[in-house]
């Protein structure tokens, strides 16, 4: 054993140590999967970690804030996780060698992740048909494309599924994909190096750059500078970029306004938290790729969807946290409500005032087809305009919020507007027994 692979060891025996003196994970799971993980390279502040099989890389992600801190502690520097297949072996050795060996391509394409298998709904149809439409048509339109969301809700996936849509179509095109925290590290090694020309040059060939996090280039003037040559030098020259970040360009903070206005001469489109039908469909989607989805009670999708729906990654999380659970801890010969509330003890807490509000807003919005941005507009056709008295009304009812916070959550609306939509709703209950109906099913849902 050398000199590094024994500190490595040491280093991973000491972070398992404080994982597990967390006691934020079971010790059947640990001793099944986090015990079996090894720490294959520590180099400029980024771990690389590689686990057996993809069970285990679905597990440890679920912790990969978690893992973070304790190998901070460990080592006294912040410290980013990355996860990768034990199958992925060489490839991660050479990676973690030479982060920038070959600098225009530090990431490889998941071909697990493709259009065919991303869950379409009202959240992210639009960044969908976008990034399929780029694909198609390489630099040739919506150049850039810049698709930002919260984390978690699939911009990563929509970007190496247009890496594998470009591949199928076009098999002699060459693609570069980084992510933003790459890219500053490239320029940093470079410019130490005095290869900033040859980095630059790196991207000179490329027909397809995609740069994921495109916000960790925020406030670092020398980054901004080199970037701004290799993304005029693509786009002038017809060669297509796709970018994603956490939020829209003009609100990354510390972004120069000439990248902004770059970012912004392309399409901008967002991803959203996903609604309650596409969280089904993302979860009978998990599910399927284990076991039966006939095994599992209607009732567990939609609990877990109504207590994980807030991204992707969550959704899926939930769905390794019920499959575990049932595998190793029941005696059911299929998935109940029973079996998941037992899966989820502890996990699902009550949300409370302003929480609420959006918890409601959201039914109303699933209900109606509709998404927050619609309901919380100053649109007044009648159906927006009878979702937003209706999810005013039930948010006065069920949790007697005050009119004022209301109106702050339904667009910063007045209270007398608040109290008007209410009136309006209880005449329409004494006299429609339609309406009561939809509020009755409205209700059942949110309760």
């Amino acid at each position: 054993m050398t000199t590094n692979e024994y500190y490595l060891n040491d280093v991973w025996k000491k972070t398992l140590t404080k994982l597990k003196e967390t006691h934020e994970i079971n010790d059947n799971v640990f001793n099944l999967y986090f015990s079996v993980a090894k720490l294959r390279s520590l180099e400029d502040g980024i771990a690389l970690v590689i686990v057996p099989h993809l069970i285990h890389l679905s597990i440890l992600k679920d912790k990969t804030k978690l893992i973070e801190d304790c190998l901070h502690e460990t080592v006294g520097q912040k410290t980013i996780l990355c996860l990768r297949v034990e199958e992925e072996k060489e490839e991660l050795q050479n990676y973690s060698n030479s982060l920038w060996d070959e600098l225009a391509i530090s990431r490889k394409i998941d071909p697990s992740y493709n259009f065919g298998n991303f869950v379409i709904g009202r959240s992210n149809a639009q960044a969908q048909v976008a990034a399929s439409t780029v694909a198609e048509n390489l630099g040739l339109i919506y150049n850039p494309l810049f698709i930002y969301g919260n984390s978690g809700l699939g911009k990563t996936h929509l970007l190496n599924a247009i890496g594998n849509r470009v591949r199928q179509l076009f098999p002699n095109k060459k693609i570069g994909f980084v992510s933003g925290l790459d890219f500053v590290e490239g320029v940093c090694k470079a410019t130490t190096t005095k290869k900033l020309d040859d980095f630059k040059k790196s991207f000179h060939d490329l027909d397809l750059l995609l740069v994921d996090d495109i916000q960790f280039i925020a406030g670092k003037e020398k980054t901004h500078e080199v970037f701004f040559s290799v993304f005029n030098d693509l786009v002038n020259n017809y060669k297509q970029v796709c970018l994603t970040a956490d939020r829209v360009p003009s609100d990354i903070h510390g972004l120069e306004d000439r990248i902004i206005s770059r970012f912004n001469q392309g399409l901008n489109v967002n991803i959203e938290a996903p609604e309650y039908e596409t969280s089904i469909n993302i979860l009978k989607m998990k599910i399927s790729n284990n076991i039966e989805t006939n095994l599992v009670d209607d009732e567990v999708l939609n609990y877990i969807a109504t207590n994980f729906s807030t991204d992707v990654r969550s959704l899926e999380g939930a769905v390794n946290r019920l499959l575990f659970y049932s595998i190793n801890f029941s005696d059911e010969d299929r998935i109940t409500l029973k079996t998941a509330m037992e899966a989820f003890k502890g996990q699902v807490k009550e949300t409370k005032n302003e929480l609420t509000i959006n918890v409601i807003r959201k039914c109303v919005c699933d209900y109606y087809g509709l998404t927050k941005q619609q309901i919380i507009s100053a649109t007044r056709t009648k159906n927006i305009a009878t979702a937003r008295h209706i999810a005013m009304y039930l948010c006065r009812k069920l949790i007697d919020a005050p009119y004022k916070d209301i109106g702050n959550e339904f667009g910063k609306r007045d209270h007398s507007t608040v109290i008007s939509a209410c009136d309006r709703v209880e005449k329409l209950l004494k006299s429609d027994s339609l309406y009561v109906k939809v509020i009755n099913e409205i209700e059942g849902r949110i309760k």
